[in-house]
């Protein structure tokens, strides 16, 4: 898998640029009708990601790698 497909990319979902912590990130936001919400990142340019902190807990899965 290289991208997230087309329908979790919809425009309505986008996380605004100014919300991101690192340089090169594209996030989407889904929220739950109970009140959950998930948030997912593509990076395709790789890097590290900013030191910083959240009100709440987040947890972070890599999905894809590309060492080279």
């Amino acid at each position: 898998m290289n991208d997230f497909p087309e329908f979790m990319k919809h425009p309505s979902n986008k996380i605004a640029a100014q919300e991101q912590f690192s340089k090169g990130i594209e996030g989407y936001v889904f929220d739950g009708a109970d009140g959950s919400q998930v948030a997912y990142w593509t990076n395709p340019v790789g890097g590290i990601s900013a030191e910083h902190t959240h009100g709440y807990d987040e947890y972070m899965v890599v999905v894809q790698a590309n060492t080279t």
